[in-house]
């Protein structure tokens, strides 16, 4: 019987959205314990090494971040740890280059690196998990990256989505869960999917099922857990990744080649 927590992960039993060659080693770099579950999150040294080219192997992702003077911050914090989690909608900064990136999705559900400009890396947005109220009955909020945050407005509500000013950690503005919000898939088969949310089927004792519209009017459905409000009605909070998570099929990924194909000719 295994006895505490587990330290390894072999490298077959990596998450997909890593987008790790099998025959690469036998190992894999298992997240540390973190503000994002092992499955939704991807560790620095991945980062730094597969996605920002800037390390050769995991040796140079440790020298980097574990230089004297602070390199890599994710939320606007110091991270030494080479296996840290960075997950969905993290502002990971390299202040060496100037750069800064949120991480996101593509349409294939693998994370990307979305380049931002300085003046939009100062915040992030958060999904609202939990609401409750804790002892001495001061109400507080639990966020999808496990911030907790006490007295927030009356109004927010589980579902919602925050707007958080990374630095002072205070809410800046927050947008309502109802029809006509922008909303990105963040699980599920339709990982990565942007659309707005057109209704919402209630099921008592199971899963709400919610309806989306993308932006070429093609329409899905997932469950209520698997998206993530990230705009008023049409416009987005922040910047989207290079397909907007519109999804095509083979056949209209073809035309779509063809038609590049016939322009780059004249």
């Amino acid at each position: 019987m295994a006895r505490g927590p587990k330290k390894h992960l072999k490298r077959i039993r990596a998450p997909k959205a890593w987008m790790l060659d099998k025959l690469g080693g036998i190992f894999a770099p298992r997240p540390s314990q973190g503000p994002h579950k092992l499955a939704h999150s991807i560790p620095l040294s991945i980062i730094l090494q597969q996605r920002l080219k800037y390390a050769l192997n995991a040796t140079d992702a440790k020298h980097i971040l574990r230089d004297k003077e602070p390199n890599v911050f994710v939320d606007g914090k110091v991270r030494r740890d080479s296996k840290f989690p960075a997950g969905f909608m993290d502002v990971v900064s390299i202040r060496k280059t100037g750069e800064n990136f949120r991480v996101l999705y593509d349409i294939k559900g693998r994370f990307i690196l979305r380049t931002i400009k300085s003046d939009e890396a100062k915040f992030k947005l958060c999904k609202i998990v939990r609401r409750e109220v804790g002892p001495n009955k001061i109400p507080y909020i639990v966020t999808h990256d496990g911030r907790t945050i006490r007295y927030p407005n009356p109004d927010i509500d589980v579902n919602d989505t925050i707007k958080i000013d990374i630095e002072s950690g205070k809410i800046l503005d927050f947008i309502k869960f109802e029809t006509g919000q922008l909303v990105y898939t963040i699980q599920g088969n339709n990982i990565g999917r942007i659309g707005v949310l057109t209704s919402r089927d209630r099921h008592m004792g199971g899963f709400d099922i919610v309806h989306i519209r993308d932006a070429r009017g093609h329409n899905f459905a997932t469950r209520i857990g698997n998206i993530f409000i990230i705009g008023k009605g049409k416009n987005p909070a922040i910047s989207l990744p290079k397909e907007a998570g519109i999804y095509l099929t083979p056949v209209e990924k073809t035309i779509q080649a063809q038609q590049k194909g016939k322009k780059g000719r004249h």
